[in-house]
């Protein structure tokens, strides 16, 4: 019975990393449809919600957007494999001291979290998003991974993605985007469904005067689409 049961166990495990690999592979090259939290939210609301999710490739992401998504989440983004082993320790010590609570996530781990996961907070689904990461930064590279990103993230009740976020908010292309309306969108991110990007509070206000900063400081955006993943 236990030779049973540990030869099922084996068979599983194989077959979820055989089929998780295709998985993630063919998001390296096709477009992400949808992702498990549109079908959630869907689910949670009690009136109707219409999807707005439009994907374009990064080409058609304005720079100042792409920079600002970094500047605003994760700084280290260009350079670290997946995880901001600082940022964990900082965030960590934070939550410890009784700070406002921060995951220290990275945008590879919140894309692999967006898109083949599910919201939450328990060890064994931090697990997957540890091992979904590691595919992702190896199977994609930085700059899939920053469109992908783009294109998936929760940026407004219903609004998908920056191009779905930019015509919602702006009322233009992502393409268009300026600095300033790039920041004010950055800013919304850790809160999108009650934050907005046009009128803001003096807070978000606040916050994207110190996007525009960090912006400035990183200077320009440096992702070298010949790249491969894993470099």
């Amino acid at each position: 019975m236990i030779k049973k049961l540990f030869r099922f166990l084996i068979k599983t495990t194989l077959w979820f990393v055989v089929l998780s690999i295709v998985w993630v592979l063919l998001y390296r090259f096709l477009p992400v449809p949808a992702t498990p939290l549109m079908a959630i939210r869907s689910f949670q609301s009690e009136t109707t919600v219409y999807i707005k999710h439009d994907w374009v490739p990064l080409e058609d992401i304005s720079k100042v957007m792409q920079l600002a998504v970094i500047s605003a989440e994760d700084q280290n983004f260009t350079t670290h494999n997946g995880f901001d082993y600082e940022a964990i320790k900082k965030a960590y010590k934070d939550n410890k001291v009784g700070k406002s609570l921060k995951g220290g996530s990275t945008i590879s781990q919140q894309t692999a979290k967006n898109v083949f996961l599910w919201p939450g907070r328990s060890w064994f689904r931090k697990g997957l998003e540890t091992y979904f990461t590691f595919l992702i930064e190896n199977l994609w590279g930085k700059e899939r991974i920053l469109e992908v990103y783009l294109n998936s993230i929760e940026m407004g009740e219903g609004v998908y993605g920056i191009q779905a976020a930019s015509k919602y908010w702006f009322n233009k292309d992502a393409k268009n985007l300026t600095k300033h309306e790039s920041a004010a969108i950055a800013v919304i991110l850790p809160n999108p469904r009650n934050y907005k990007a046009s009128p803001r509070t003096a807070y978000l206000e606040k916050r994207k005067q110190w996007v525009l900063r960090q912006m400035n400081n990183l200077g320009e955006l440096n992702i070298n689409k010949n790249d491969q993943p894993g470099d």
